[in-house]
């Protein structure tokens, strides 16, 4: 492959990644969620409850940030801060009722939005993709 086919490569990839980044932006709407936010309830929605440096650890982001995405989660009650029973020092974050509800629909709606979006490729063509991410990561 020479250097312009690379190239193009390149950015046909980051392309597909700004598009899926757009539509997923696009999904969230309805809730009034950013990215962060529903990756923190997507990561949260599989843990009964996380430290706030491990959810921070998950979603590869500082712990501070972390602080603020929670903050924000809580302020609209789909998060709960509690006592770590292992560590009185420590706090734990978990979803509330309404916080597992809502990550349920945000889920169902980016899937949504992603079985749209790939329904240009055959499915041969989406495995075959699927494949190839999987060899890259």
């Amino acid at each position: 492959m020479d250097e312009h086919e690379e190239a193009g490569l390149s950015e046909a990839f980051w392309a597909v990644a700004r598009r899926l980044r757009h539509l997923t932006k696009d999904a969230l709407a309805p809730w009034q969620i950013t990215p962060s936010q529903s990756r923190a309830l997507h990561v949260l929605g599989r843990q009964e409850a996380l430290r706030l440096n491990e959810l921070a650890d998950q979603l590869r982001i500082a712990p501070r940030s972390a602080t603020e995405v929670v903050d924000d989660l809580q302020a609209r009650g789909l998060v709960e801060r509690r006592p770590d029973p292992a560590d009185r020092r420590a706090t734990l974050v978990a979803l509330t009722d309404p916080g597992r509800e809502t990550a349920r629909a945000i889920e169902s709606a980016r899937r949504a939005e992603a079985d749209r979006f790939f329904s240009a490729l055959s499915p041969e063509d989406q495995t075959h993709l699927s494949h190839l991410l999987r060899k890259l990561t």
